[in-house]
């Protein structure tokens, strides 16, 4: 396919959908303002080629032509952009995000706006944190209810330990940058969860959760409709 003319050393990767199932993004921290602003005029809505950008700063966002943002959806706490959305994913399955706090929302609500950009269902759970357990073991059941379960949290992540040993779904863990002194940005988070004692956790970087998105979207892209596992959970015979 054609390069689009967009600035240089900008080249986008148009097959990447057909590969791996999901198409490419734009991480926007670092790029120059005047190269973002190419590629938001060409993937506004209307042009019929869904982009997701992430890491938009909303000072950025603010700064476009008025005319430019009214063609993108945009959150300024996800920082995530798009002028068009996929068309919902053909799947059974949907995805439970569940943060410790809402200093995390940042992080869960770019996982929440990456899966919902894709296409697929999700249910958001926040301010679901170990140190009032009642209100995770409150939401149990209707967590277990969902096919695959992000988990967002810093401090001490124990969330993921936690929520690893009531669920038996795939659980995605991300560590996140929220925490005084010796949370380090979040790299004791982080690990917290890579040494948790709940086995099969598997485990993202500190506030990637663009990443944990794209990864349950690639679990839930296995389960086809007409499977027995689809069938299962819709309850069917």
């Amino acid at each position: 396919m054609p390069l689009d003319p967009i600035s240089p050393g900008v080249l986008f990767d148009h097959a990447r959908r057909a590969r791996i199932g999901l198409p490419e993004a734009v991480f926007c921290q670092g790029k120059p303002v005047s190269s973002l602003r190419d590629l938001l005029v060409l993937f506004g809505r209307g042009q019929g080629r869904p982009v997701l950008f992430t890491r938009l700063e909303p000072s950025i966002f603010n700064s476009l032509d008025d005319s430019l943002k009214e063609v993108y959806d945009y959150d300024p706490v996800s920082k995530t952009a798009w002028g068009e959305k996929c068309p919902p994913a053909e799947v059974s399955g949907k995805v439970a995000i569940v943060s410790g706090g809402t200093a995390d929302a940042q992080v869960a609500r770019e996982a929440a706006r990456t899966l919902d950009y894709l296409g697929f269902e999700y249910g958001l759970f926040e301010d679901s944190g170990v140190a009032g357990l009642w209100r995770l073991a409150g939401a149990l059941e209707e967590i277990n209810s969902h096919q695959v379960v992000i988990v967002v949290a810093g401090l001490d992540a124990a969330l993921a330990s936690v929520l690893g040993g009531l669920t038996p779904k795939p659980v995605l863990a991300v560590p996140t940058s929220v925490g005084y002194g010796l949370a380090r940005q979040g790299e004791s988070a982080l690990a917290s969860m890579l040494i948790s004692c709940s086995p099969g956790v598997a485990v993202f970087n500190i506030d990637n959760g663009y990443g944990a998105a794209c990864s349950a979207a690639r679990i839930l892209n296995l389960i086809k409709n007409d499977s027995p596992l689809a069938k299962s959970n819709r309850g069917e015979s």
